[in-house]
């Protein structure tokens, strides 16, 4: 099937106005973006036309979005906009259209079909972990090191399944 499942920056940029592909959003994401182009009812044209569909995914997608998010550690930078978009994308196994690295992160870890709209394709895909600049330690959350009290940082580990030992 060939459609897309847009999050806000889509709309945003535009993207549905300008298309003629079969467009899926969320109800969480609708209710964020409704008011664009409020005057000329460009939204309201685009669902009277069946060229934008609202769709929410069903519990076990949206489990799925959650539970990967957290494996890449991007859980906490996602809205529940964008979980909602990562399990529609599960759902129907469209392409998510975004610009949100977060978004494209768990997306790509999970095998998803994701295209960006205004950015160069992010290449580099992983897992996020927390490591303190301090004492060399990393750590799977935090703000601070417990070990030394230093504030952790957060830096992208590249590939499927690193190696790294991560202390709890």
């Amino acid at each position: 099937m060939d459609f897309r499942i847009l999050d806000a920056s889509a709309f945003y940029a535009g993207v549905p106005f300008g298309s003629a592909s079969d467009c899926y959003t969320t109800s969480l994401v609708y209710e964020e973006i409704k008011h664009i182009k409020k005057n000329e009812d460009a939204l309201g044209t685009l669902l009277e036309t069946n060229r934008l569909k609202i769709m929410d995914p069903d519990k076990e997608s949206t489990n799925a979005a959650i539970v990967s998010a957290k494996e890449t550690g991007d859980f906490p930078q996602l809205s529940k906009q964008d979980i909602s978009i990562i399990a529609l994308c599960i759902n129907l196994q469209g392409e998510i259209i975004s610009d949100d690295f977060a978004i494209t992160n768990v997306a790509k870890n999970i095998g998803l079909k994701i295209s960006p709209i205004m950015t160069n394709t992010f290449q580099d895909v992983g897992k996020w972990v927390h490591y303190c600049p301090g004492c060399h330690t990393n750590h799977t959350s935090g703000k601070e090191c417990p070990m030394c009290g230093t504030p952790l940082k957060r830096k992208l580990l590249k590939g499927e399944s690193p190696s790294i030992p991560i202390n709890k």
